[in-house]
């Protein structure tokens, strides 16, 4: 009698498709590791930090303008072209103008970001007043503070040029990071263990008892014959 061939080993393949995408969060540590430490490194060095973002972002305008200029070379001939062609030309000179002259572009940035904040906290102080909604107290806090952030910044300019982006460059790199941690380790530790009892309403495994037979079969296979039909009377 020849050998009964064996099922495939489920448990490990299931096991193995499940530790692909934890290992794969768990790269994500490393990374948010090295964004930490840039965070906490321009925390303290606020104004390498603000250097470094304005170039960053001076590089960020020129390779964008520059695959936009290229989309807009695709696209000659079509209603599309000119539009795209001149916001990538302006992308492109303004990444030289921020590359070429990072402080200058810090103090015209630090300016433009004062009167967001002043603006802003004005416009959500008189809304909170005027409307009154349910979070009225939070509103007004929000306002009030958009108003103050805004004042300090102006009433240190351009002094404050050299700190403020820099600052908010580091934070966004460390709370990225340590979103990125969290992901990562969150991953990592989730995965399901070989073994692990299935989910409540999956099909059941080969072998492990009598399957619910098909309506009118017998569990010996069999139909039942017609003198077991019983039929009203007449």
């Amino acid at each position: 009698m020849p050998p009964t061939p064996h099922a495939p080993d489920a448990e490990g393949s299931e096991a193995a498709e499940g530790a692909g995408p934890g290992r794969h969060l768990a790269l994500l540590v490393p990374l948010g590791v090295v964004l930490v430490a840039g965070g906490l490194f321009g925390l303290v060095y606020t104004g390498l930090a603000t250097l470094t973002s304005m170039l960053v972002f001076g590089w960020l305008l020129l390779v964008g303008g520059a695959v936009g200029l290229v989309q807009a070379l695709e696209s000659r001939g079509t209603g599309a072209f000119w539009p795209a062609a001149v916001v990538a030309a302006l992308n492109i000179a303004a990444g030289f103008v921020v590359i070429r002259h990072p402080g200058e572009s810090a103090e015209a940035f630090t300016m433009f970001a004062a009167l967001l904040f002043l603006t802003g906290g004005v416009f959500r102080l008189v809304g909170s007043a005027v409307v009154r909604g349910p979070r009225f107290g939070w509103s007004l806090l929000q306002g009030a503070f958009g108003i103050v952030l805004g004042l300090l910044v102006l009433f240190d300019w351009p002094r404050s040029s050299l700190y403020v982006l820099g600052t908010f460059f580091s934070l966004a790199l460390l709370f990225d990071g340590l979103g990125l941690i969290a992901a990562g380790a969150g991953g990592a530790g989730g995965r399901g263990a070989p073994g692990s009892v299935p989910a409540a309403g999956s099909a059941p495994a080969a072998g492990s008892g009598r399957e619910a037979a098909p309506e009118g079969v017998r569990h010996n296979g069999t139909r039942p014959s017609e003198p077991d039909q019983k039929w009203p009377d007449r």
